[in-house]
């Protein structure tokens, strides 16, 4: 099938596909006669399989050595578990962040009075100078 068609079944752009393709994550395809790639169904296996891998937010070295892990039959499920586990370190402190950046917005909002003064703690907070 072409790169559109192979676009559309795995839900992965066009544009992906390319870069996947040159960046080794997934093998150069065959080419026809004309000349366009012809991807088939392991293409596509493999496509869905880096797009959910994206979707959990795996980043491209991890999804790297998850499609080995993943070609590997005979492999332990242990490094599988401790890429997941650590993937999902790293958002609880993303989220831990953007919590506290939450917080601190929520307080300057509450502080201001939000009236036609021109005093506001979050202009302020703003202009501050950060300390080294």
């Amino acid at each position: 099938m072409n790169i559109g068609e192979a676009s559309k079944q795995s839900g992965v752009s066009e544009r992906m596909i390319r870069h996947y393709e040159k960046i080794g994550l997934i093998p150069a395809p065959p080419r026809r006669g004309a000349g366009y790639r012809d991807y088939g169904e392991s293409d596509l296996h493999r496509l869905r399989f880096i797009a959910n891998a994206r979707d959990l937010g795996f980043p491209i070295e991890e999804i790297r050595t998850l499609l080995s892990l993943w070609a590997d039959t005979g492999r332990a499920s242990a490094e599988v578990k401790r890429l997941a586990l650590a993937r999902a370190d790293e958002f609880q402190r993303k989220a831990e962040a953007l919590t506290a950046l939450r917080d601190t917005l929520i307080d300057l909002a509450e502080r201001c009075q939000g009236d036609e003064r021109p005093d506001c703690p979050i202009i302020a907070e703003l202009a501050a100078a950060r300390s080294a």
